[in-house]
């Protein structure tokens, strides 16, 4: 036996193995000499497993665990058996002389089992050496079930006892071929199950000092740690529980409390994968063990410890284990709840994540707890105190915080239990953090929201629905019964009924809180789910007897509500609701009969009748008062959830893809749900067809749908989608009507967006013949139905004809018939919409730039199609929707006719005849019926058929003779613009069938006029296409307009006629119209535009009305787009636009310039800060088309940085200068475009020489705060800066000055890097600070020296009174004197 082994000792020396020292070390290089020293001490320990602690063995057993890595893997397995072949041995045999009280072997026992746990630790720590080795040696073997394995070691080991003594051949040819390869892991099951039977040995008997107990457990134990710390090692569900068992055995059979407590927490430090698995190690010791100290001591000492904001591994995982371990035993969290919450101020975020998710956990496990259910009001107490701190950490300064907080109540959302009080406050909160700054927070909050819609407890009584109209329906009946039942009984006084129709009169505002006031003791929040318990604890001011008895009828009510009122219910609402009510209803039918008896209704004599019909009238009336409540909770929520659509509506076109899809979710629910603002973000999303991403993308690790297909999707699962229960032809008509009813008051920009829809969906063949033979039958019926019926079939149908034209081609008939038939001819704005369907037929290519092929179909102009157009142009009309209808029938003759100029000048012609032919009373004519909305002109809408203004139209009829027929003139002029301007389109459509035969192209099915066109042209120009070009220019600019053939050239005059003389012609159509012809006529010859531009701007200056000058605004552009040097010579006149008090005009002049400055039509001339003034205008559409103009500028070329000096010069000073907080928050976001640093250097150079140019210190507060804009990363910015120090030093006394150079300089170190010096930095701060202080002397001194100064100048002025006075009374003393020598 071994003279001295200290445990202690020997595994210190471990540590450093190398420089071990052994007596009788064996060469690790000798094959033979290895495998005979193992053969030697498995014999040994064969024979008597005390025999590992005697020297020779020992020796030979340290030897080989010092050179583990050089043996092979089968002399690793046999080590490995060896060694816990014998400590098994040993571990039985100590068992038996314990439980025999054979205290005289107990030193014996304990020197073997020290030398055992040595042995076994350092096998495990070189195990990983020689299992990597192994693995390279060989390939990996199938891993062999440890049964299988055993059985072979102990066969092995009879057949070693049997040859015992010959020698090392007898051990390789009783050695399995397999272990050449060995595998560590498939080891360590087994040889942590001899560590746990180890660990249930007895062990205070055999170590009797508690210092050598504890080295004796650390030893046995470490393996185990050692283990965990791999994380490979880890995922095996057979290591990991062998693990769990050592730690557990050991502390709590062996004091081992203290040792595992400070391992654990130095693997949460150090080991980020063991967070989980520490949770799991102490909820088994605390499930199987029944040990919970140790598990309290990690808490307790976690919640003393300090987490560092920047330090981020370790807060993590200590927070991974904290929630993990909230999730498997949340009573033991509960109970140290009190001291963890001071982390939830921690300075590291995700220690307070986890303190919300643990919270969370909480409220969860307390709600559900059936021991805390029995106290109902300790329940509330708790949950409530959790909610609000909860609550508190919306304000937290992190966003994933903020975000954590959605998540958690998001998941208590999905509980059967409602948490009614909890609701209202959680979802004020919520829709607060819709304005979060954060696009993560603002996206789990849009999705909580869903959520609490989704689980909302309002849907047992009256379905899911949350229509806030039925709401209010069923809130004033409650109420009213609810007040003719208390007048009856005599609750009521006449001051109560006055306040009751107060509260009647005010009863949209506050229904829920008047509810809550009068109903304070009652508030049964949990009536939602059926629960006995709650309505006993709410109902305290009842009688207790009745109060049960009312709470089961209430029951029974809601039970009938949910059969018998589920058919307006939203599906997703029902099952959840009954499925709660199920253990309710249980619990009732046990306490019926205890109520019952207090209405012993049956026995007479007992109680007389009036006292029943008390009894019943206060049942009654405590259902009404909790259904009141409950409906003015319900009607509470709906309002909180209507007030945050426009928000939702802002988030449908955010930045964040995925803000935008949970958006859109919602605003589905909701109309799932029938909230009144689902219309509205149904409407908006819309436009969000245009989206070019229509792929489905990984964004924080999800998988998120394309916004493209997102929409698609709401729309057909809320408009084309099938319903249950219903026929074929109920779902045609349904889907029919949905799609009619989506043109109802659409503008123009959500009709675009329509169409774009439909056109996708019918390629996608989404909708099926049967609707759009619906939607013909619609259009076509003969009996009367609501124009906006008919009218919404025919524009549905056109925009499916997008997409397959035969949709109109083979119905052509049916809108000739209709649509410019009788009906519409009696419904104009009917008639342009058949139009625009009609030029579905010409088909829907789109022309490539450049391209010479046209794929357009044309019609003969003996076609009845024409015949009809002319008829409805020519067709004698009033209304102004006849302009909408005429610009679409010229639209189509141009687009489909073989020769639309022959039919255009037949139109034209007939207009004049009709117009200037002699009248035989015109003062009596029907006049035109104005309805003020001539911006249809503009934009091409049509309002609908307006109502006759009888005093207007007396007005009229009493004009002069030139104007008693203006409307006909209008009609006139209106056509010969807008023949002009599509006749320039015709004429390139000419251009390009001539170059494309001159190139030897195929000539197609062209019309006749384009045949003898090109015939004409033929014989003029020659082969070249520039000639060709330069010839139908050379139309364009001189026969058009100043031809002698050409018609239009007769009307020219006569519009700028009408233009120019608006006193005379003051008819508000006839002059829109013909400022409107004027501005189309412009676009064709540059000479008559320079002839009328002025005309054209003065009208723009002069015109009271908005409509002429928006119109104006809009035709500027067109002209810069044909004639650009023109509008770019004379910009400021449109740049006069950005500041017209009419918000319409501002908008158009604010987009047309966009248009014109992105596209390179017009030069910046110092204009931009106009532009930007845009940025703070109190119309929200106008400021956010400033910021996408200036965002778009951003990505040219230093555009804005070329221009920033004059923005500022512009807004600082002269008369275009703005106040000074609309100055900064303006250039406060045009700086956020300065981001390269070459910029930012000039930028500073440029604005410190600015400082000496000005005396004004509001200019020196504008520069200062220009400058403190700037981002000073580099040093060079901040050396500029310092330079020029002279310029601004003397502004410095100036207290907002010196405040800016202060943030400059708290930003430049935050910038510097931490191992630069900062002393020129504090030598510049040094330097300020001298001169603000000999600033403000200099001041006061020139204050002292203007005050002195002013001081003797009044002293002056008054000796200077002083001495005229005196030579004053001197002059008057001589005078009087002579006067004396006179008179003497």
């Amino acid at each position: 036996m071994v003279a001295h082994f200290s445990l202690q000792e020997e595994l210190q020396l471990i540590r450093d193995p190398l420089n071990y020292i052994v007596t009788n070390e064996i060469d690790p290089v000798d094959e033979y000499a290895v495998a005979t020293a193992l053969e030697h001490a498995i014999e040994a320990v064969v024979v008597s497993p005390e025999a590992v602690t005697e020297p020779e063995v020992l020796d030979e057993y340290r030897s080989l665990l010092k050179h583990a890595s050089s043996l092979s893997g089968a002399n690793m397995s046999k080590l490995l058996d060896s060694i816990t072949s014998g400590l098994q041995g040993e571990i039985d045999a100590t068992s038996r002389d314990i439980d025999a009280d054979e205290q005289e072997s107990f030193a014996t026992h304990r020197k073997t089992l020290d030398v055992y746990a040595f042995l076994v630790h350092w096998f495990v720590l070189s195990a990983d050496k020689a299992s990597s080795k192994s693995s390279e040696e060989a390939p990996a073997k199938p891993k062999v079930c440890d049964t299988a394995a055993k059985l072979w070691h102990d066969m092995e080991l009879i057949y070693l006892y049997i040859q015992r003594g010959k020698g090392a051949q007898t051990v390789k040819k009783t050695t399995k071929p397999s272990a050449e390869v060995w595998s560590w892991s498939e080891h360590i099951p087994s040889t942590l199950a001899i560590i746990c039977k180890l660990l249930r040995i007895k062990s205070h008997r055999i170590w009797m000092s508690q210092a050598d107990r504890d080295v004796f457990i650390n030893c046995v134990t470490r393996p185990a740690y050692h283990v965990m710390e791999s994380e490979a090692l880890m995922k095996d569900d057979g290591i990991k529980m062998g693990a769990y068992k050592v730690i557990c055995l050991a502390v709590k059979w062996h004091g081992h409390a203290f040792g595992a407590q400070t391992s654990i927490m130095q693997c949460l430090q150090y080991f980020e994968h063991l967070a989980e698995p520490m949770a799991e190690v102490l909820t088994l010791l605390r499930d199987e063990f029944d040990h919970t100290q140790l598990a309290e001591g990690v808490l307790r000492e976690i919640s003393g410890k300090t987490f560092n904001a920047q330090d981020t591994k370790g807060p993590r995982s200590f927070s991974r284990f904290l929630v993990r371990l909230t999730d498997l035993s949340p009573k033991l969290i509960r109970k140290q709840l009190s001291l963890l919450l001071t982390h939830i101020d921690s300075e590291s975020y995700p220690i307070r994540m986890a303190m919300i998710e643990i919270l969370g956990a909480l409220i969860k496990e307390i709600a559900t707890d059936e021991e805390a259910t029995a106290n109902k009001e300790k329940q509330e107490t708790r949950i409530n105190a959790l909610f609000d701190l909860i609550f508190d950490r919306f304000l937290d300064v992190n966003s994933y915080v903020r975000a954590k907080v959605l998540n958690t109540l998001s998941r208590l959302c999905d509980l059967q239990i409602k948490f009614p009080k909890q609701r209202q406050e959680m979802t004020t909160h919520v829709i607060a953090a819709l304005q979060d700054k954060s696009s993560s927070v603002r996206r789990y909050a849009i999705a909580l929201l869903t959520r609490l819609i989704l689980t909302h407890p309002f849907g047992l009584l009256h379905g899911g629905p949350l229509n806030l109209t039925e709401w209010q329906g069923r809130y004033d009946v409650v109420k009213k019964e609810l007040d003719e039942m208390e007048k009856g009984m005599g609750m009521r006084t006449p001051e109560m009924e006055q306040e009751g129709e107060e509260e009647g009169e005010a009863k949209d505002g506050d229904a829920a809180k008047d509810a809550n006031a009068e109903d304070h003791h009652n508030g049964n929040e949990e009536e939602g789910e059926g629960e006995d318990e709650d309505e006993d604890e709410e109902m305290a001011g009842e009688d207790d007897e009745d109060e049960e008895a009312t709470e089961a009828d209430l029951d029974d009510a809601k039970a009938e509500g949910e059969e018998g009122g589920g058919d307006g219910s939203v599906s997703p609402q029902r099952p959840k609701k009954e499925k709660a009510k199920k253990p309710s209803a249980a619990k009732k039918e046990k306490k019926r009969p205890k109520p019952r008896k207090s209405l012993p209704i049956d026995l007479a004599g007992a109680v007389t009748e009036e006292q029943v019909f008390a009894a019943l009238n206060a049942e009654k009336h405590v259902k009404l008062k909790l259904t009141k409540k409950y409906v003015a909770d319900a009607l509470a929520f709906i309002r909180q959830i209507e007030g945050a659509a426009p928000t939702l509506c802002q988030l449908l076109v955010s930045t964040s893809k995925a803000e935008v899809l949970e958006s859109m979710e919602f605003f589905k629910t909701a109309e799932e749900y029938q909230l009144d603002c689902a219309d509205l973000g149904i409407k908006k999303m819309l436009h969000l067809i245009w989206t070019k991403d229509n792929s489905s993308t990984g964004e924080d690790g999800k998988e998120l749908k394309g916004i493209r297909s997102k929409l698609l999707e709401v729309y057909r699962t809320i408009y084309f989608d099938p319903v249950p229960d219903l026929e074929p032809k109920q779902q045609v008509n349904r889907i029919a009507k949905h799609m009619i009813e989506m043109t109802y008051g659409a503008t123009l920009a959500e009709l675009t967006s329509l169409e774009e829809l439909m056109r996708t969906m019918m390629l996608d063949d989404q909708i099926h013949e049967d609707v759009i033979n619906k939607l013909w039958h619609v259009y076509s019926v003969e009996r009367d139905i609501p124009r906006c019926q008919r009218r919404g079939a025919i524009i549905i149908l056109g925009m499916i004809a997008v997409a397959k034209k035969e949709v109109v081609s083979d119905r052509l008939d049916t809108l000739l018939r209709v649509g410019l038939g009788r009906f519409g001819k009696a419904d104009l704005v009917l008639a342009r919409f058949t139009c625009v369907a009609l030029q579905r037929l010409g088909g829907s290519t789109k022309k490539v730039k450049g391209s010479l092929t046209d794929k357009s179909t044309r019609f003969p102009m003996e076609h009845p199609l024409f015949q009809k157009l002319q008829d409805a142009v020519e067709h004698h009309c009033r209304s102004t929707d006849w302009f909408g209808m005429a610009e679409q029938a010229i639209n189509t003759i141009y687009l489909l006719g073989e020769q639309p100029d022959a039919l255009c000048t037949a139109l034209i012609r007939n207009l004049a005849i009709r117009v200037f032919r002699p009248k035989k009373n015109p003062s009596v004519l029907p006049q035109p019926q104005h309805d003020g909305d001539d911006v249809a002109m503009a934009d091409g809408e049509a309002a609908d058929e307006p109502v006759p203004d009888q005093a207007e139209a007396d007005c009229i009829q009493e004009e002069k003779p030139d104007t008693s027929d203006s409307f006909t003139l209008s009609q006139l002029v209106f056509v010969v613009g807008h023949v002009a301007i599509k006749h320039i389109v015709y004429l390139e459509i000419v251009e390009r069938d001539l170059k494309r035969r001159k190139d030897g192209g195929n000539q197609g099915d062209q019309g006749k006029s384009i045949k003898t066109v090109v015939e004409e042209l033929d014989q003029v120009v020659g082969n070249a296409e520039d000639d060709i070009g330069e010839h139908i220019a050379d139309v364009r600019e001189r026969e058009m307009l100043y031809g002698t053939n050409s018609i239009l050239a007769a009307f020219g005059p006569m519009v700028v006629h009408i233009c120019a003389s608006p006193k005379k012609f003051k008819d508000v159509n006839l002059r829109t119209t013909a400022t409107l012809a004027l501005s189309k006529l412009m676009c064709v010859s540059s000479r008559f535009c320079e002839e009328n531009l002025l005309l054209l701007f003065r009208i723009f200056e002069t015109s009271k009305d908005a409509t002429i000058r928006s119109n104006i605004v809009i035709a500027l552009g067109d002209v810069a787009v044909c004639f650009n040097n023109m509008i770019d010579e004379n910009s400021n006149h449109l740049y006069d636009g950005l500041s017209d008090k009419d918000m319409n005009v501002k908008k158009n002049t604010l987009m047309v310039l966009t248009h014109l400055i992105l596209n390179g039509m017009i030069k910046v001339k110092g204009q931009l800060g106009e532009m930007a003034k845009c940025l703070e205008d109190q119309d929200q559409r106008i400021s956010d088309l400033a910021k996408l103009f200036f965002t778009e500028l951003s990505t040219k070329d230093n555009a804005i940085y070329n221009n920033l000096p004059d923005v500022i010069s512009h807004l600082s000073v002269g008369e275009h200068a703005v106040d000074q907080e609309t100055f900064q928050s303006t250039m406060k976001y045009i700086f956020t475009f300065v981001e390269k640093e070459k910029q930012a250097e000039s930028i500073v150079e440029k604005l410190c020489q600015r400082f000496r140019l000005t005396d004004d210190p509001r200019q020196w507060q504008d520069i200062a705060f220009c400058l403190s804009l700037l981002p000073f990363k580099s040093e060079r910015s901040m050396r500029k800066l310092i330079e020029g120090l002279p310029f601004y030093q003397d502004k410095l006394h100036d207290e907002d000055v010196f405040t800016r150079f202060s943030e400059i300089l708290t930003k430049a170190r935050s910038n510097k890097s931490a191992n630069k010096p900062d002393s020129e930095l504090k030598e510049f701060e040094t330097i300020l600070q001298e001169y603000k202080e000999k600033g403000e002397e200099d001041q006061a001194l020139e204050k002292n020296v203007k005050k002195k100064a002013d001081q003797a100048k009044k002293r002056a002025s008054k000796r200077s009174r002083d001495n005229v006075l005196l030579d004053l009374l001197l002059a008057l003393t001589c005078h009087l004197l002579q006067i004396q020598a006179v008179d003497n």
